[in-house]
């Protein structure tokens, strides 16, 4: 494939053609892809390369999201969700309730998946997570149980002067089979010192996958874009995921999360003012595919990016668009109050729009249905 216009940059024709060769992408050359202003290029090349690895089939999976408390010790600047212990708007769901809203997208939507994360609430003891999972498997015996990002696991092992490893066995032994992507940010620990300064470190974070991955038991990998961060510092952590990825093949997809900034404290400190551009949003997604030649599945998180670009991207190397959700609230705490939920139908025809195979898939991306 020859990338040829007059206004495109040679060296990135050259990356690029390696690239839908199948060559490993360097971090010098990821960082000119991320620096380059060929959005068009870069998504005829992200897509090709997706067409090669995947296909056409665009899947999602039949899901809901629970947030089971918004009480957090870390407040990051990033963060509109987080409350404080004394706050009265903070809460805690009962595992009762949590069944009851299971059982409910059980039967309206026949969901397969439950996705499950909240805030650092201190106050939790450790049997409430593991209980959570042992009701959750004993009454929905069928259902992946997807729950805890790194952050979770590493904050629920050391208020519990466990190992990782420890926390990890406990929850898996009481249902657990797959770990969220969040928590990640940026892997880089100068910027994770000005905005989630509480956190584990980027270290932290991978051993914590690493770990799980080593147990079988397999996660997602995200990045938070759009705030201080730079270039450069996007390509060093997707690279940290492939080096990883190497290492365990753990990571069933990569989630880019384009930040939203609104009632964040970075915003409100006048650091980050605005989401960044659909255009850089594209970018990201592409780069992302370009770079990953070990991840098969890059997401279209359309919680984020909206519906409708969210369908653009599935042209600029995304080929999952993540689930039906019902009701999410951490973004939703940022401002984008329109896109919580959607149905199949509405999923179905937002990929067929886009010229791609619709299909209901399974956490692991295993194919149930193709629509048609």
């Amino acid at each position: 494939m020859k990338f040829t216009n007059e206004k495109f940059n040679s060296e990135i024709s050259e990356i690029l053609e390696r690239a839908v060769k199948g060559d490993k992408i360097s971090e010098k050359d990821g960082i000119a892809l991320m620096n380059s202003n060929d959005i068009l290029n870069l998504g005829t090349a992200a897509d090709k390369i997706r067409k090669n690895k995947v296909g056409d089939i665009v899947s999602f999976v039949l899901n809901l999201h629970i947030n089971y408390t918004n009480i957090c010790v870390s407040k990051c600047e990033l963060c509109a969700y987080y409350k404080s212990q004394e706050d009265k708007d903070g809460y805690v769901i009962s595992i009762d309730k949590i069944l009851e809203m299971v059982k409910k997208a059980r039967q309206i939507s026949n969901i397969s998946e439950v996705h499950i994360v909240g805030s650092l609430n201190p106050e939790i003891p450790v049997e409430y997570y593991e209980n959570i999972l042992k009701e959750i498997r004993k009454n929905f015996p069928d259902l992946a149980i997807k729950a805890f990002t790194a952050t979770e696991i590493f904050f629920i092992a050391k208020r519990n002067k466990s190992s990782i490893k420890e926390i990890l066995e406990r929850f898996k032994d009481a249902g657990l089979n797959f770990i969220p992507g969040g928590g990640a940010e940026i892997l880089n620990d100068e910027i994770r010192s000005k905005i989630c300064p509480n956190k584990l470190k980027s270290d932290e974070w991978l051993n914590v996958m690493e770990t799980a991955h080593k147990l079988g038991i397999r996660s997602n990998a995200t990045m938070l874009y759009g705030h201080i961060e730079s270039n450069e510092d996007r390509v060093m952590h997707i690279l940290k995921l492939r080096d990883l990825q190497e290492k365990t093949n753990g990571f069933l997809g990569f989630i880019p999360l384009s930040f939203h900034p609104k009632g964040t404290n970075l915003y409100n400190k006048g650091l980050v003012t605005m989401p960044v551009s659909g255009i850089d949003d594209l970018k990201v997604i592409a780069v992302s595919r370009i770079l990953l030649d070990n991840f098969d599945n890059i997401r279209s998180y359309w919680v984020m990016l909206g519906k409708n670009l969210a369908q653009v991207a599935l042209h600029y190397g995304a080929n999952d668009f993540d689930g039906t959700i019902e009701k999410e609230n951490i973004t939703y705490a940022a401002g984008k109050i329109s896109e919580r939920s959607a149905n199949v139908e509405e999923l179905k025809n937002l990929i067929k729009g886009a010229g791609r195979i619709p299909a209901i898939r399974t956490t692991d991306y295993k194919i149930v249905k193709i629509l048609e």
